[in-house]
């Protein structure tokens, strides 16, 4: 495995990247035109995206993007191939991410993540009423949020309904 810019990528690895996008989110990117262009979008100086290929086949990638004068790197996106889930990958990119942010600067990477499958504690109520104590009990369950918190992520918010109702974005952030 190696990690490398996406800057360096072919365009069948960056067709690669699309897939593994619209495979892993498809809520997001239901069609690879849709993640095609977000990869273009995505691949501009300012952008740290990095991938991590096996031989010539693209298993993994992420971007981190500045903000806030570059104190802040969001995280967007952050996508494993399904048959490497698990297998440290994730972690291994979420790594060479922050060692990026430092790098340029930053103080803080946060990242959103929505949660529009129910599997979360925060998904399918109000969020409006007693938000304090929901947060104080929040339970990723299946989704995505555990894997971030094993990575020392805390969630810092959310953005209720932010994906229709009962369906909120979780923001979550980790001090570099």
């Amino acid at each position: 495995m190696e990690i490398i810019n996406m800057l360096a990528l072919c365009p069948r690895q960056k067709q690669m990247c699309a897939q593994i996008l619209t495979d892993a989110l498809p809520q997001g990117w239901p069609t690879l035109a849709q993640a095609m262009e977000t990869v273009k979008e995505l691949d501009i100086p300012q952008n740290s995206i990095l991938a991590i290929t096996e031989g010539d086949d693209v298993i993994a990638w992420g971007g981190i993007m500045p903000d806030y004068d570059g104190h802040v790197f969001e995280i967007h996106p952050l996508v494993v191939r399904a048959d490497k889930r698990g297998s440290g990958v994730g972690a291994m990119l979420i790594t060479a991410l922050e060692n990026v942010a430092r790098v340029r600067s930053g103080l803080t990477i946060m990242l959103g993540c929505d949660d529009e499958t129910f599997a979360t504690s925060l998904s399918g109520c109000d969020l409006y009423d007693g938000l304090p104590d929901k947060m104080e009990r929040f339970d990723s369950g299946s989704h995505a949020t555990g894997f971030y918190r094993r990575m020392g992520y805390t969630v810092i918010g959310v953005i209720p309904d932010a994906n229709g109702k009962g369906k909120p974005d979780i923001l979550m952030a980790k001090r570099l």
